[in-house]
């Protein structure tokens, strides 16, 4: 167990990330750009600083650890030149107002083993630990490797993913994955493409291996008013959906609340300006499944 991860973050006492209570660790990369993704930080698989101006104490700590000269104080207010920041996390460390933080840190697997069952008296039983991101299989082999101690130390696992990987990495992590979560955003390609990046053929026909192998599978389909939430897009789905062996189907609403880390992060803000569905909505949408 040699491999080495980037990982952007731990999640612990999760509740929806599979069965029971669960430790949740994400990983850096992303294949698709989903206009409305509430995790941009994970898209890029390299490291990243953001800085929250709102918890900027302007204490100019940063400013002499910084190696690149990428800090400074003026007139009185911190100022982040992106260009020079190569992401070594110096700053993070002693940012008094919380303003800086690093998004992505390489572990090994046995850190990665060390994160997930540190706390397994609290999510046991029931629980286990989910691997998410971004998309985690992007990191097939250090997934593969980290699954496999868990799964030696007797962890239900599951794997939250998008799809759009070669189906090489699931081989590599099916015969420890004991859920695989995965996220559908449209039925039709082109759309799928516009509104991700990338199109929707390497999912489906992942999809369809995987349930051709027996794995357990519940999709989860984020709805996002104005991009997926037609009747045309919901039954078509429900029409692939229906040739596949499903544990079970959840909608998922979409929410905004992301959009201090596209502005922290220095990128742009495609999040869709709209009102999360509703529950009625919501159920609605499942029901277009079944029709």
């Amino acid at each position: 167990m040699s491999s080495t991860g980037t990982l952007l973050e731990v999640k612990r006492f999760a509740v929806h990330d599979g069965p029971g209570v669960r430790t949740t660790l994400f990983f850096k990369g992303c294949p698709l750009h989903c206009l409305w993704c509430h995790n941009p930080e994970s898209i890029s698989p390299r490291p990243q600083l953001a800085c929250f101006s709102q918890k900027c104490l302007d204490c100019a700590e940063c400013v002499p650890v910084c190696p690149e000269n990428a800090h400074a104080l003026i007139e009185d207010k911190h100022v982040l030149e992106r260009e020079r920041c190569t992401a070594c996390g110096a700053c993070e460390t002693v940012c008094l107002g919380g303003a800086l933080r690093l998004y992505g840190k390489t572990i090994t697997v046995a850190e990665g083993l060390d994160l997930a069952l540190e706390d397994r008296e609290y999510y046991e039983p029931g629980g286990g630990v989910t691997l998410s991101g971004g998309e985690p299989l992007l990191q097939a082999d250090f997934c593969r490797d980290l699954l496999a101690g868990l799964k030696q130390a007797g962890v239900h696992t599951a794997v939250d993913t998008c799809g759009c990987v070669n189906w090489a990495a699931f081989e590599a992590v099916l015969p420890f994955t004991d859920l695989f979560l995965v996220d559908f955003k449209h039925a039709d390609s082109a759309t799928h493409r516009r509104l991700t990046g990338q199109g929707n053929e390497l999912i489906v026909a992942n999809l369809r291996r995987l349930s051709a192998a027996g794995a357990d599978i519940e999709i989860r389909m984020p709805l996002i008013p104005g991009c997926n939430d037609s009747d045309e897009n919901l039954r078509a789905t429900g029409n692939l959906l229906a040739e596949l062996n499903l544990c079970r189907v959840k909608v998922l609403p979409y929410h905004a609340m992301a959009r201090s880390k596209y502005t922290a992060l220095g990128l742009p803000d495609t999040m869709p300006t709209v009102d999360p569905p509703d529950r009625q909505t919501l159920n609605r949408a499942l029901s277009l499944f079944d029709r």
